[in-house]
């Protein structure tokens, strides 16, 4: 392009240029420029992500009905920076047959219900999706072998309020430890507790609860997650692993996130056992949510408090001292502050 400088006797404003000096990029492809106006995709199928694996995601395609298939996909390139996980529903096109070699394209993910997050650690606020649309949170821990960690629950239980789905806790192996002053950390907060032996899971109880529910399985590594997975999903064959004898440390068996449909209805989603859970991307103020009683008395508490213990004018820490906050008051003021109290900690 040939800049010339204006002419005083013209009114051409400054920077006109000659038009017989523009060049033209040559097109060897002789291809035509890409369009920012997208397809409507009106010939797209819904379908559930189960399973996905280094750039491949496996949709179930026409869930619940006779023509159910699973089909292979890849992303569409407008999709290239858009999380896709399992239990994402998306629109897939393409060959959505299911058959040997059929490779589907997902162009579009729905608008997700429920978002179950973690982060690197506490001081990274880049969440990391871990599954969509779930409803339950299996948190299952051992009363021993691995020693069970309080503080990793605690995590657990934040990462499901500010998700918005109910956590239920599995304590297994309490043929070898009993677990009554473990359970004593959540007497105050709303949380189901299953106890389970090592040799006789209570399958009917669990299969009652997560029928006809989106479930996710949570533990840190050697709890025996994957041996409840595969008690309640027969055909799921997860791997096991075993737990150091000097460490005291379960060995990472299930190294990636996959959808499992139960017997009686409903999916768990199991996922990798885990050492740590950051937190570094949720708001405090999701956690008090969760505590709806509470929540409604500290609407009285100054602007910008934290609710804990050493807070001035909190009117949570005054009314449970006055003895207003009902016979598990004080338990639960206990369980969110201490929930509280893990946001501000360091990295686990």
């Amino acid at each position: 392009m040939s800049w010339l400088p204006p002419d005083d006797d013209e009114d051409e404003p400054y920077g006109a240029y000659d038009e017989s000096a523009v060049r033209s990029r040559p097109n060897p492809k002789a291809n035509r420029p890409r369009s920012k106006q997208r397809p409507a995709h009106d010939d797209a199928v819904v379908g559930r992500i189960v399973t996905v694996d280094r750039g491949r995601y496996l949709a179930l395609i026409d869930e619940g009905e006779p023509t159910e298939r699973a089909v292979i996909c890849t992303r569409a390139r407008e999709l290239r920076k858009t999380a896709i996980v399992t239990g994402d529903r998306v629109d897939v096109v393409g060959d959505v047959s299911g058959e040997e070699g059929a490779l589907g394209r997902i162009v579009s993910v729905h608008e997700r219900r429920t978002l179950l997050r973690r982060s690197a650690d506490d001081t990274d606020a880049v969440e990391r999706i871990v599954v969509a649309n779930a409803d339950q949170l299996m948190i299952v821990v051992a009363a021993a072998n691995p020693e069970p960690r309080p503080r990793l629950v605690d995590r657990y239980l934040v990462a499901a309020f500010d998700a918005g789905i109910s956590p239920l806790l599995v304590v297994t192996k309490t043929d070898l430890a009993d677990p009554t002053a473990f359970l004593a950390h959540f007497a105050g907060l709303d949380v189901r507790v299953i106890t389970s032996s090592a040799e006789h899971p209570p399958l009917d109880a669990l299969h009652a609860l997560l029928r006809d529910r989106t479930t996710v399985a949570v533990g840190h590594s050697g709890v025996g997650k994957s041996t409840l997975v595969n008690a309640l999903v027969p055909t799921a064959h997860r791997a096991i692993g075993r737990v150091n004898s000097v460490t005291g440390r379960g060995r990472h068996t299930s190294s990636s996130t996959v959808s499992l449909r139960l017997p009686d209805g409903g999916w768990i989603i199991d996922t990798p056992g885990v050492r740590s859970f950051g937190l570094g991307h949720v708001n405090p103020d999701s956690i008090l949510i969760a505590f709806e009683d509470l929540a409604e008395v500290a609407r009285s508490c100054p602007r910008g408090c934290t609710h804990l213990t050493d807070a001035p004018d909190c009117e949570l820490v005054e009314a449970a001292a006055r003895g207003e906050l009902g016979d598990l008051g004080p338990q639960r003021l206990d369980s969110l502050q201490r929930l509280l109290t893990t946001l501000t900690r360091s990295a686990y």
